[in-house]
C-alpha cells in the first residue's frame, strides 16, 4: 500500500514504553520543526531581503496569531484525548462519531477566525503599541494570514486525529512537503515578483492549503474507524460536550497565555524597531528549541490517554516518567550550543548590529532556564491525557499570565530595560514547573481522572 493509504495507527497499551514514545515523538518533533518553518522562513526572507521593519512586523504578529490559534489547538487537544481514549478502549463507533464532530467544530471555528482575524487587525496592532514604521506591513501580513486560517485549522485538526490513533508519520510527510513549498514560494514571490511582506504571507497560506488537502485525503481514504465520510459530517452534541469538557480549559489556557504574550510584546515595542526585531528573532529560535519538549509532551498525552482508556494507571505513570527524562536530555543537549552560538543564530535573520545585540542578549539570558519547561509541559500533557485539564489550566494561567503580568508591571516601573522585560518569560516557567510538580506529586489526581469510554 502507498504512504497515503497504509494504515499507521499505533496501539500504545502494550509493548516497550520507550520505543512507543520515541516512535511517536520523533516524527512529531520533525513535524513541529517544519510547522515552525512557516513563520520562521517568512522572518528570514523579509529580514534578509526586505527590511528590518518587515522583520519586526512579522515578529510582532506572532502573538496575535497564537492567541486565536492557541484557543483552537486547546480544543483540538481535547478532541485528541477523547478520540485516543475511545480508540484505546476499542470503541470504533465512538471514534467515528468523535472524528466527525471535531471536523464540524473545525470548519465553524475556521469561518469565525477568518472574520475576527481580518476585521480586527488594526485594533489588535494598536493595542500592542506597534510603532508607526512597522504598522502598515504588520497589517498586510496579518490580514492575508487570517484569510487562510481555515486551511491551517483543518490541517492541524486532521493531524491531531491521526496522532490520536498513533499515526504521527503521515502528518509529518505532508508538513515537509508544504514547508518546502513555502520556502520556494517565499523566495519566488519576494525575489522574483517583488511582492514584499505580502508575498511571504501568500506563500504561507498557499502552503497550508496543500497540507490541509493532503491530510484530509488520508482521512477520507483510511480503513479504520477514524475514516472521514462526508455524508456523516454532523455534530453529536453529547460528544461535543465531552470534547469541550476536556479541551476548553486547555483552549482558554493557551489563548490567554498567548494573549498575555501580547502584553510582553507591547512592553518590548516601547524599545522600538531594533529591540522588536531582536525579540522576534529570539522567539523564532525559541519556538524551535521548545519543539522537542512539546512533541514529547504530546506523545505523553496520547500514551496516557490510551492506557487509561483500558484502566492501566501504572503503565500511564511509567510513560510520564520516561517522557520527562527524554525531554530533559533533549533540552540539555540543545541549551549549551544555543548559548554559545547565539550571535550566529541571530545573523540568520538579520545582520543589523543592534538587532544582533538584542537577539543575542535575549537568547543567552533565557537558555539556562529551558529545562524548566520540561516539567510544566510534560506533566501538563500527562494530566490532560487523563482528562484532567482544569489543574494544568489554572497552574499555567497563574504562572504565564498572572505572575508574568504582575512581574512586568512592577519591573517596568522599577528598572525598565529590555533584558529584565524579557526575563519575565523564564521566571514564569520556573513558577509553573514548581507548581506542576507539587500538584502531580501530592494532589492524588489519579483518583479524579476522567475516562470517557461510555457511549454518547
Amino acid at each position: 500500500m502507498t504512504i497515503l493509504h497504509a494504515r499507521k495507527d499505533t496501539n500504545m497499551t502494550e509493548g516497550s514504553i520507550v520505543a512507543h514514545l520515541i516512535k511517536f515523538s520523533v516524527p512529531l518533533l520533525l513535524g513541529n520543526i517544519f510547522q515552525q518553518l512557516y513563520n520562521t522562513v517568512d522572518s528570514i526572507v523579509v529580514g534578509q531581503f526586505v527590511s528590518t521593519q518587515a522583520l519586526a512586523a512579522v515578529g510582532s504578529t506572532t502573538y496575535i496569531i497564537n492567541t486565536l490559534i492557541g484557543f483552537f489547538m486547546g480544543l483540538s487537544a481535547g478532541a485528541g484525548v477523547v478520540i485516543s481514549q475511545h480508540y484505546g478502549a476499542r470503541e470504533d463507533n465512538n471514534v467515528h462519531i468523535a472524528v466527525h464532530t471535531t471536523m464540524v467544530m473545525t470548519l465553524a471555528m475556521g469561518v469565525l477566525f477568518t472574520i475576527v482575524g481580518t476585521t480586527m487587525v488594526e485594533a489588535m496592532l494598536s493595542f500592542m503599541s506597534t510603532p508607526e514604521d512597522v504598522f502598515p506591513e504588520a497589517t498586510v501580513y496579518l490580514r492575508i494570514y487570517f484569510s487562510g486560517s481555515i486551511a491551517l485549522l483543518v490541517y492541524n485538526m486532521g493531524s491531531g486525529i491521526l496522532r490520536a490513533v498513533g499515526d504521527s508519520q503521515r502528518p509529518l510527510y505532508f508538513l515537509i512537503v508544504s514547508s518546502l513549498l513555502n520556502v520556494v514560494l517565499d523566495l519566488l514571490f519576494v525575489l522574483v515578483f517583488h511582492m514584499g511582506i505580502s508575498g511571504v504571507a501568500y506563500a504561507t497560506v498557499l502552503s497550508q492549503v496543500i497540507a490541509a488537502i493532503l491530510v484530509m485525503w488520508v482521512l477520507m481514504r483510511a480503513d479504520g474507524a477514524y475514516r472521514f465520510v462526508l455524508k456523516d459530517l454532523k455534530c453529536n452534541f453529547p460528544m461535543f460536550r465531552r470534547i469541550v469538557q476536556i479541551g476548553l480549559p486547555a483552549a482558554v489556557q493557551q489563548a490567554l497565555t498567548a494573549f498575555s504574550n501580547v502584553f510582553v510584546q507591547s512592553y518590548i515595542n516601547h524599545f522600538q524597531t531594533a529591540a522588536m526585531a531582536g525579540w522576534g528573532c529570539f522567539n523564532k529560535i525559541d519556538q524551535f528549541v521548545i519543539t522537542p519538549i512539546q512533541s514529547i509532551a504530546l506523545a505523553a498525552t496520547t500514551f496516557v490517554s490510551q492506557n487509561l482508556g483500558i484502566g492501566n494507571l501504572k503503565r500511564a505513570k511509567q510513560g510520564t516518567r520516561v517522557s520527562l527524562m527524554m525531554s530533559l536530555i533533549c533540552t540539555l543537549i540543545i541549551a549549551i550550543p544555543l548559548f554559545l552560538f547565539a550571535p550566529s543564530l541571530i545573523h540568520l535573520f538579520n545582520r543589523d548590529p543592534a538587532v544582533v545585540e538584542y537577539g543575542t542578549m535575549f537568547l543567552r539570558a533565557i537558555a539556562p532556564f529551558l529545562p524548566m519547561c520540561c516539567f510544566n509541559q510534560v506533566l501538563a500533557g500527562s494530566l490532560r491525557g487523563a482528562g484532567n485539564t482544569k489543574a494544568p489550566m489554572i497552574i499555567l494561567l497563574s504562572s504565564f499570565v498572572v505572575f508574568r503580568q504582575i512581574y512586568l508591571a512592577i519591573i517596568s516601573r522599577i528598572c525598565n530595560t529590555a533584558l529584565l522585560i524579557g526575563l519575565g518569560y523564564p521566571f514564569g516557567w520556573v513558577v509553573a514547573s514548581v507548581s506542576m510538580i507539587l500538584y502531580y506529586r501530592f494532589s492524588h489526581w489519579e483518583e479524579k481522572r476522567i475516562i470517557l469510554t461510555q457511549t454518547p
